[in-house]
């Protein structure tokens, strides 16, 4: 089999989903990371949830990971955002830059509106 057969991307991992849950969060958009603690496979980073950050990029619609993960189907597909947060934010003794950043990409049902960016 020839490496192009080999790098297509299954069925799943596409990304014209058609039975996707509708975009809720816009590029610049503040969010705010829900704060919860489900027992289970789980792809938000612990270190941000409860914080805020901002909408970077919508990366697109998938099925839904923390489902997949237990060999069920998805769906409907989840939008995911690439997400940043300042350092400072997220870390209470960081030493470096202010203006240093970490970006997540985090699917939609773990966010929330945090309001207008001051």
């Amino acid at each position: 089999m020839s490496w192009a057969a080999r790098s297509k991307p299954s069925k799943r991992a596409r990304r014209s989903v058609p039975d996707a849950v509708a975009h809720r969060f816009q590029i610049g958009d503040r969010v705010k990371v829900r704060e919860a603690y489900p027992i289970g496979h789980v792809r938000t980073p612990y270190y941000v949830r409860g914080k805020c950050g901002v909408i970077e990029r919508v990366c697109g619609a998938f099925p839904n990971p923390e489902e997949l993960a237990y060999a069920r189907e998805g769906r409907p597909a989840q939008p995911l955002y690439r997400v940043r947060f300042l350092q400072r934010e997220l870390w209470t003794d960081y030493a470096g830059q202010p203006v240093d950043v970490v970006e997540v990409e985090i699917y939609q049902h773990w966010l929330e509106a945090e309001g207008p960016q001051p």
